[in-house]
């Protein structure tokens, strides 16, 4: 417990120009982690586009199956995102 409040009183102690460095340099980072999910969020699309339309080609009708899972004992659910690409 006493190394908590030790932990504490450093972080009031750190110079103004030492707290700016430390949070700009979390927001670098943080930034460079956004960049890179949205890289892999825009590879996991393009997969999900070429599935899709290699299905499309083989005939499947998704937007049918999609119809057909809403419909479940008669009440209507909202199908799940991916099923509505």
């Amino acid at each position: 417990m006493a190394a908590k409040k030790e932990e504490k009183n450093e972080t009031k102690e750190m110079p103004k120009d030492e707290q700016v460095g430390f949070h700009k340099g979390s927001l670098t980072v943080l930034a460079k982690e956004r960049q890179e999910l949205q890289r892999i969020l825009g590879i996991v699309e393009q997969l999900m586009q070429m599935h899709l339309s290699e299905l499309k080609r083989m005939g499947v009708d998704l937007s049918k199956e999609a119809a057909e899972a809403v419909k479940t004992n008669g009440k209507e659910k909202k199908p799940p995102i991916d099923e509505l690409l």
